[in-house]
């Protein structure tokens, strides 16, 4: 016999853990203050421990709280994505793909119309990584098309779709000056969580950016539309800017440089790639091979 609290207690104690209140909490659970409250109070009572501890008009964990989290965070997150796959298995053939938002946005969204032609049957359901770290969000694929910033842990499970191509990109009327290896700009654009992107381009293009000053922002989206605003020189995919390079909305004074191996999908570690995921994979190759 399992010894186990409630599931709604519980819960209760993640979500109030997660947001730091018992009423923010109690928004999200759809319940009210006075019943998350009693069921966290019920939780340390039968637990024997404080979980929680005042922080001004807040709650912070206690180290007892905080381990207790980490368990019960991990434990939904599992029933949850478990849960999702019974409810996927059960609507028939699927896949479930996890990727950046711009990518998404830009690039995969505008062209899911040509798998749906050939695999009408299959739902396609999407998932947004963090900028700050590849995830799989429980998915059965996570894209990875920015290698720069993201290197693939495990290169052996990785499924090559094709190659990608990184350059520095401006508003045609921003003043730049690329000459003899050299960008010179007033303003260079780049991403929050991925700062080192670009010092690897330089380092491989073989130019070297002078600027006056960075701007940065959280999103790759936003990085595109600082540069189509005129702010300064964003370090983009190709792909991602392809029709703002052919209505010549956005100009690449350096070209653009090539990194062979760059979008690869990551398969699921803990069942083998079903059918549906692997049709999608297959058109996904396709597509961008057509387009590179």
């Amino acid at each position: 016999m399992r010894h186990l609290p409630p599931l709604s207690a519980l819960r209760a104690f993640e979500a109030a853990a997660r947001l730091g209140s018992v009423t923010r909490a109690a928004d999200e659970l759809g319940r009210t203050h006075g019943a998350v409250s009693r069921q966290v109070r019920a939780l340390q009572e039968h637990a024997g421990t404080v979980l929680f501890e005042k922080a001004g008009t807040g709650l912070r964990l206690t180290p007892a709280g905080e381990a207790f989290r980490v368990v019960v965070a991990g434990a939904l997150d599992q029933i949850e994505r478990g849960y999702q796959r019974l409810r996927d298995a059960g609507r028939g053939p699927n896949v479930h793909l996890a990727c950046g938002a711009t990518f998404a946005m830009r690039w995969l969204v505008p062209r899911l119309s040509g798998f749906y032609r050939e695999r009408p049957t299959v739902q396609v359901r999407l998932s947004m990584t963090s900028a700050r770290e590849i995830r799989d969000e429980g998915a059965d694929l996570v894209l990875s098309w920015d290698r720069l910033a993201h290197p693939i842990r495990d290169e052996a499970r990785a499924i090559r779709l094709g190659d990608v191509a990184f350059g520095a990109v401006c508003a045609p009327g921003y003043p730049v000056r690329a000459q003899d290896g050299r960008l010179d700009a007033e303003t260079r654009i780049g991403h929050e969580y991925t700062p080192h992107s670009w010092p690897a381009w330089e380092e491989a293009a073989g130019w070297r950016v002078q600027a006056g000053r960075d701007l940065a922002f959280p999103h790759n989206g936003l990085c595109i539309e600082a540069a189509l605003s005129g702010l300064g020189v964003a370090l983009v995919e190709r792909l991602l800017v392809r029709d703002e390079l052919a209505a010549g909305r956005l100009v690449a004074p350096c070209g653009f440089r090539r990194f062979p191996g760059g979008f690869a999908a990551l398969p699921a570690t803990d069942r083998p790639l079903s059918p549906a995921a692997a049709a999608f994979v297959d058109w996904l190759r396709r597509t961008l091979d057509a387009e590179t």
